[in-house]
C-alpha cells in the first residue's frame, strides 16, 4: 500500500440533506429536510481501500455520490488530491472525473441495454476524448480478457450475460481510464456469494496491477474485511468507528460495531456454537426526524441519560482507533438483552 503525506482523497464535515416538504416547527411554517449524512470525515490514501459500512439507509451510497458530486453535499469540503472539489467548474469536475470512477451496485440497471460490450466499456474514452476508435476496441479487449471475459464477446449486449459477468463489465468501465480512485457502491451485493468472492479477487489483484484506492461501500462486515486497510461504520448519517480492520474486528468499541460484528458467521462450526448473538432492539429511527444527543441511543444496550442530551465526539481511543460513544471500550456489551 502507498503512502504520501498527502491523502489522495479528504473528506471533512460532509453533510448532504433532502428536502422532503414544509411543516410547523415552532409555531413558524419551515422546510423539513433529511440529514442523510451528518458531519462525515475521513481520508483515503493512493492505493489504499478503505471500507465503509452500515445498514441499509445509513448514508453510505450517498457520500459517495457527494464526493462525486453527483449529488453535491450540502455542506463540508472534499478535496482529491490537495484540490477543492467544491470550486470546480465542470471542465475541471470532468478532469476530476477522469481519476475518480464508479462502480454501481446494479450491474442489471448500471449498463445501457441497447449498446454493445465494447460501446459500454470505452464510452469513458469517447467522453473524454482519448484515443481513436481502433484503440479504445484495443484497450476494451485488453480490458475484457483482464477480468476474466472473453474478448470475442465485444460486441454483445448487456443481456446475454449473467450478473457477475455484467459486474465484470462494470469494472473494466471504472478502469478504462485507469483512475487513481473508484467509488464501490455495494459491487457485490446483487451477487451470489460464490461469484462475489471471484468479484472480490478480481478487485484485489486489478489494485495490485494499477495501484488504484477504492473507497468500498457495503453493508456486510464480512465482505469488507477481505478487503479493506481500514473500516468505518456509519450509523443514522453519522460515522460512529473508525480503525484499520484487525483493530476494528479484534476490539469494537461501539455497542453497534460489536453488534453488526456479532452476526458475522464464522467457519469454525464450535466457535460459531459458542458465539452470542446481540440483538438490538426495535428499528432504525427515521432521519426526518433522528433522536437527540447519541443517535443510536433508542437501541443501545449500555445507553444512559447522558446519551440522549449530549451528542459524543468523535475521539481517538487507540492509535488511529475513533469511536463515537460516551462510553468507549472494547467489546461494551457483554450479552444480548433480547434472547433469539
Amino acid at each position: 500500500m502507498a503512502d504520501t503525506s498527502m491523502p489522495l482523497l479528504k473528506v471533512e464535515h460532509l453533510t448532504k440533506e433532502f428536502p422532503t416538504g414544509s411543516g410547523f416547527l415552532g409555531g413558524k411554517l419551515s422546510k423539513k429536510v433529511v440529514s442523510a449524512v451528518n458531519d462525515v470525515s475521513f481520508e483515503i490514501r493512493a492505493g489504499e481501500t478503505f471500507g465503509l459500512v452500515g445498514e441499509s439507509g445509513c448514508g453510505k451510497s450517498t457520500t459517495g455520490r457527494a464526493i462525486m458530486h453527483l449529488d453535491p453535499p450540502t455542506s463540508g469540503k472534499v478535496y482529491f488530491e490537495g484540490k477543492d472539489v467544491s470550486k470546480m467548474n465542470k471542465a475541471q469536475l470532468k478532469d476530476m472525473r477522469r481519476e475518480m470512477q464508479f462502480i454501481f451496485q446494479d450491474p442489471y440497471a448500471s449498463l445501457n441495454p441497447r449498446m454493445t460490450i465494447g460501446e459500454i466499456i470505452s464510452e469513458p474514452m469517447v467522453i473524454h476524448g482519448i484515443g481513436t476508435p481502433e484503440e479504445r476496441m484495443d484497450r476494451v479487449r485488453e480490458l475484457l480478457d483482464v477480468v476474466g471475459l472473453n474478448p470475442e464477446h465485444i460486441n454483445r449486449y448487456p443481456h446475454e450475460f449473467s450478473g457477475g459477468q455484467r459486474q465484470r463489465v462494470g469494472i473494466a468501465r471504472s478502469f478504462i481510464l485507469r483512475p487513481k480512485l473508484i467509488i464501490c457502491d455495494e459491487p457485490v451485493s446483487a451477487l451470489d456469494v460464490s461469484i462475489q468472492a471471484q468479484v472480490l479477487n478480481l478487485l484485489k489483484d486489478l489494485q495490485k496491477e494499477y495501484g488504484t484506492a477504492y473507497l468500498f461501500i457495503a453493508h456486510d462486515l464480512s465482505v469488507v474485511q477481505h478487503i479493506s486497510d481500514r473500516v468505518a461504520v456509519m450509523y443514522l448519517g453519522k460515522m460512529v468507528e473508525l480503525s484499520d480492520w484487525k483493530s476494528l474486528y479484534a476490539e469494537p468499541n461501539h455497542p453497534y460495531t460489536q453488534s453488526l460484528l456479532s452476526a458475522v458467521p464464522i467457519p469454525d462450526p464450535d466457535v460459531q456454537k459458542s458465539r452470542k448473538r446481540i440483538i438490538l432492539a426495535g428499528d432504525p429511527p427515521s432521519p426526518i426526524d433522528p433522536p437527540s444527543g447519541c443517535r443510536f441511543h433508542t437501541r443501545c444496550p449500555i445507553a444512559q441519560a447522558k446519551c440522549s442530551e449530549s451528542a459524543p465526539e468523535f475521539r481517538e481511543v487507540g492509535e488511529g482507533h475513533y469511536c463515537a460513544c460516551h462510553f468507549a471500550k472494547p467489546f461494551p456489551i457483554k450479552e444480548s438483552h433480547i434472547d433469539l
